[in-house]
């Protein structure tokens, strides 16, 4: 079941399948999907709501587990190694329903039918990292569900503004476009630029306290992004005990490939690693631009670790 949960997260293009088993409910999951039920007929036009069961016992249901960001913060890995959890299943794209107008109109009916099959005893997640950063977003998530366990990932911030640049300069090389260069983004009049959404972007502090608002922090995971990359198991095992599932993920499930240069997934004797757009390597920096960058963060950095009572080794 892992390999093929592992499998519908990588391989975006194929279609949905259903699964195949049965197993059977919990009290928990019970009560979970009445308080879906009764929310979708409080929420749905002339009570217009469907519940999509499969005759296998498997459903769509809202998740109850969020990957909230960061952008470039590794959410795609995060998930992808999540999903070796027979007990996970994972929706396949990012949904922007909190985030995206057009998609949060179109109300929870919408949401539960871009979630993927699960069984009554698996947790259903889905990851969007444009949340984090969204003012808009936490509110209309405890407004869904006030006992939603997010989880987030954070880099160094320094090196996230660099992954953040990276990705977009790509994609305008992919389609044959010019991109100014990173020092046209970062320094303004002589100075950092502030202004830049990637610096924004990368002041954790300023969109954790708008999520404590809503939800009390140990409701909130956060996963060391930069310990993942170097020594996914031990985070992976964090994440197991926060959302209480059973430890079925293994240090056998990772495998450093020297020719990415990343660790990559093994289950049940299939190998599968990360899109090859991931781990690009960031364009070179001046120096002293750099410490302009890590100087200029050094003080958000600390209101954050004293936000959440941790510290990171970032600059």
């Amino acid at each position: 079941m892992a390999a093929f949960l592992l499998g519908a997260v990588l391989l975006v293009v194929q279609p949905q399948i259903v699964p195949s088993r049965l197993v059977i409910n919990s009290k928990a999951q019970t009560s979970f999907q009445s308080v879906q039920r009764e929310l979708l007929k409080k929420t749905s036009p002339k009570n217009d709501f469907k519940e999509n069961i499969h005759s296998n016992g498997s459903c769509q249901q809202l998740p109850q587990t969020i990957i909230i960001g960061v952008r470039k913060g590794g959410t795609r890995a995060l998930l992808e190694m999540l999903s070796l959890h027979p007990d996970i299943a994972a929706a396949e794209s990012e949904v922007h329903f909190f985030d995206w107008e057009d998609h949060y109109r179109n109300g929870l009916q919408w949401y539960i039918n871009q979630m993927p099959f699960s069984y009554p005893n698996q947790i259903t997640v889905e990851k969007t990292p444009a949340y984090f950063t969204s003012p808009k977003v936490p509110e209309r998530v405890y407004s869904m569900n006030p006992s939603m366990r997010l989880l987030l990932i954070l880099r160094d911030p320094s090196e996230r503004v660099l992954s953040d640049y990276t990705q977009v300069l790509y994609n305008h090389m992919q389609k044959h476009k010019p991109y100014p260069s990173i020092e046209q983004f970062l320094i303004k009049d002589g100075e950092l630029n502030v202004d830049y959404k990637a610096i924004n972007r990368s002041l954790y502090y300023i969109h954790m306290q708008n999520w404590l608002k809503y939800f009390p922090l140990d409701h909130i995971h956060i996963v060391d992004g930069d310990k993942l990359i170097k020594d996914p198991f031990p985070e992976i095992e964090k994440v197991e005990r926060f959302l209480k599932l059973s430890p079925q993920i293994n240090a056998s499930n990772f495998y450093f490939n020297k020719t990415k240069g990343f660790y990559c997934l093994r289950d049940s004797g299939r190998e599968r690693c990360l899109h090859e757009s991931k781990g690009r390597a960031h364009p070179q920096v001046d120096t002293r631009l750099l410490e302009k960058l890590h100087e200029y963060f050094h003080e958000p950095n600390k209101k954050f670790f004293e936000l959440v009572g941790r510290t990171f080794d970032w600059h």
